[in-house]
């Protein structure tokens, strides 16, 4: 599957646009992970832009390892050809799957996911509503915050951060990096 059939799915699946720059913002961040690593930067970018396509129209506040989402978007993905390592990594990406994260693919979906959405919030909150001029100092402080940006799980990027074998500052910086030529297509460095 490539870049242009899995837009099309996330077009048709999903609706909210903050969803949809969630997900080109893990994408983004995924094939810049590909690119350091020599990995294949389309495979890894189709996986981060549609790991969370199916989360609108499936919900699963129950957590359910087997039903809504991502099992959900997961069938739908390998009825449409999706190679099984790339649904694994998918699965994975949400713990309560069970699903090891056994590959680098997996393990680094998992990494930039909740990071990307906390970078987006730590820059909306600033008078720049830009990643350019946010630091990691800053992200690290608002990290502690656990008010800020509550839906993010703060263990999901500690785990993400272990299970990578990365330092978080420099996982941090790396993302950040990835991020900020993205940034207009994020909705961001639009200061009001």
């Amino acid at each position: 599957m490539n870049r242009t059939e899995a837009l099309a799915i996330v077009h048709e699946y999903t609706q909210s646009e903050a969803l949809r720059k969630h997900m080109h913002a893990v994408e983004t961040a995924m094939r810049a992970y590909a690119r350091k690593t020599g990995e294949d930067e389309e495979a890894w970018g189709v996986v981060g832009l549609l790991h969370d396509f199916d989360y609108e129209r499936f919900p699963n506040d129950a957590r359910s390892a087997t039903d809504e989402h991502p099992a959900e978007g997961v069938r739908i993905l390998a009825a449409r050809g999706l190679p099984e390592p790339m649904q694994r990594a998918i699965l994975g990406h949400a713990s309560y799957t069970g699903v090891p994260r056994d590959t680098a693919l997996a393990r680094t979906l998992f990494a930039v996911d909740e990071l990307c959405g906390f970078l987006v919030a730590c820059a909306l909150v600033r008078p720049s509503k830009s990643l350019m001029d946010l630091e990691v100092s800053s992200v690290k402080k608002k990290l502690k915050d656990k008010a800020f940006a509550r839906g993010v799980s703060r263990d999901d990027i500690r785990v993400g951060v272990e299970e990578l074998g990365v330092d978080l500052d420099a996982h941090i910086q790396f993302v950040l990096e990835s991020l900020r030529p993205a940034e207009r297509e994020l909705g961001l460095g639009q200061a009001s």
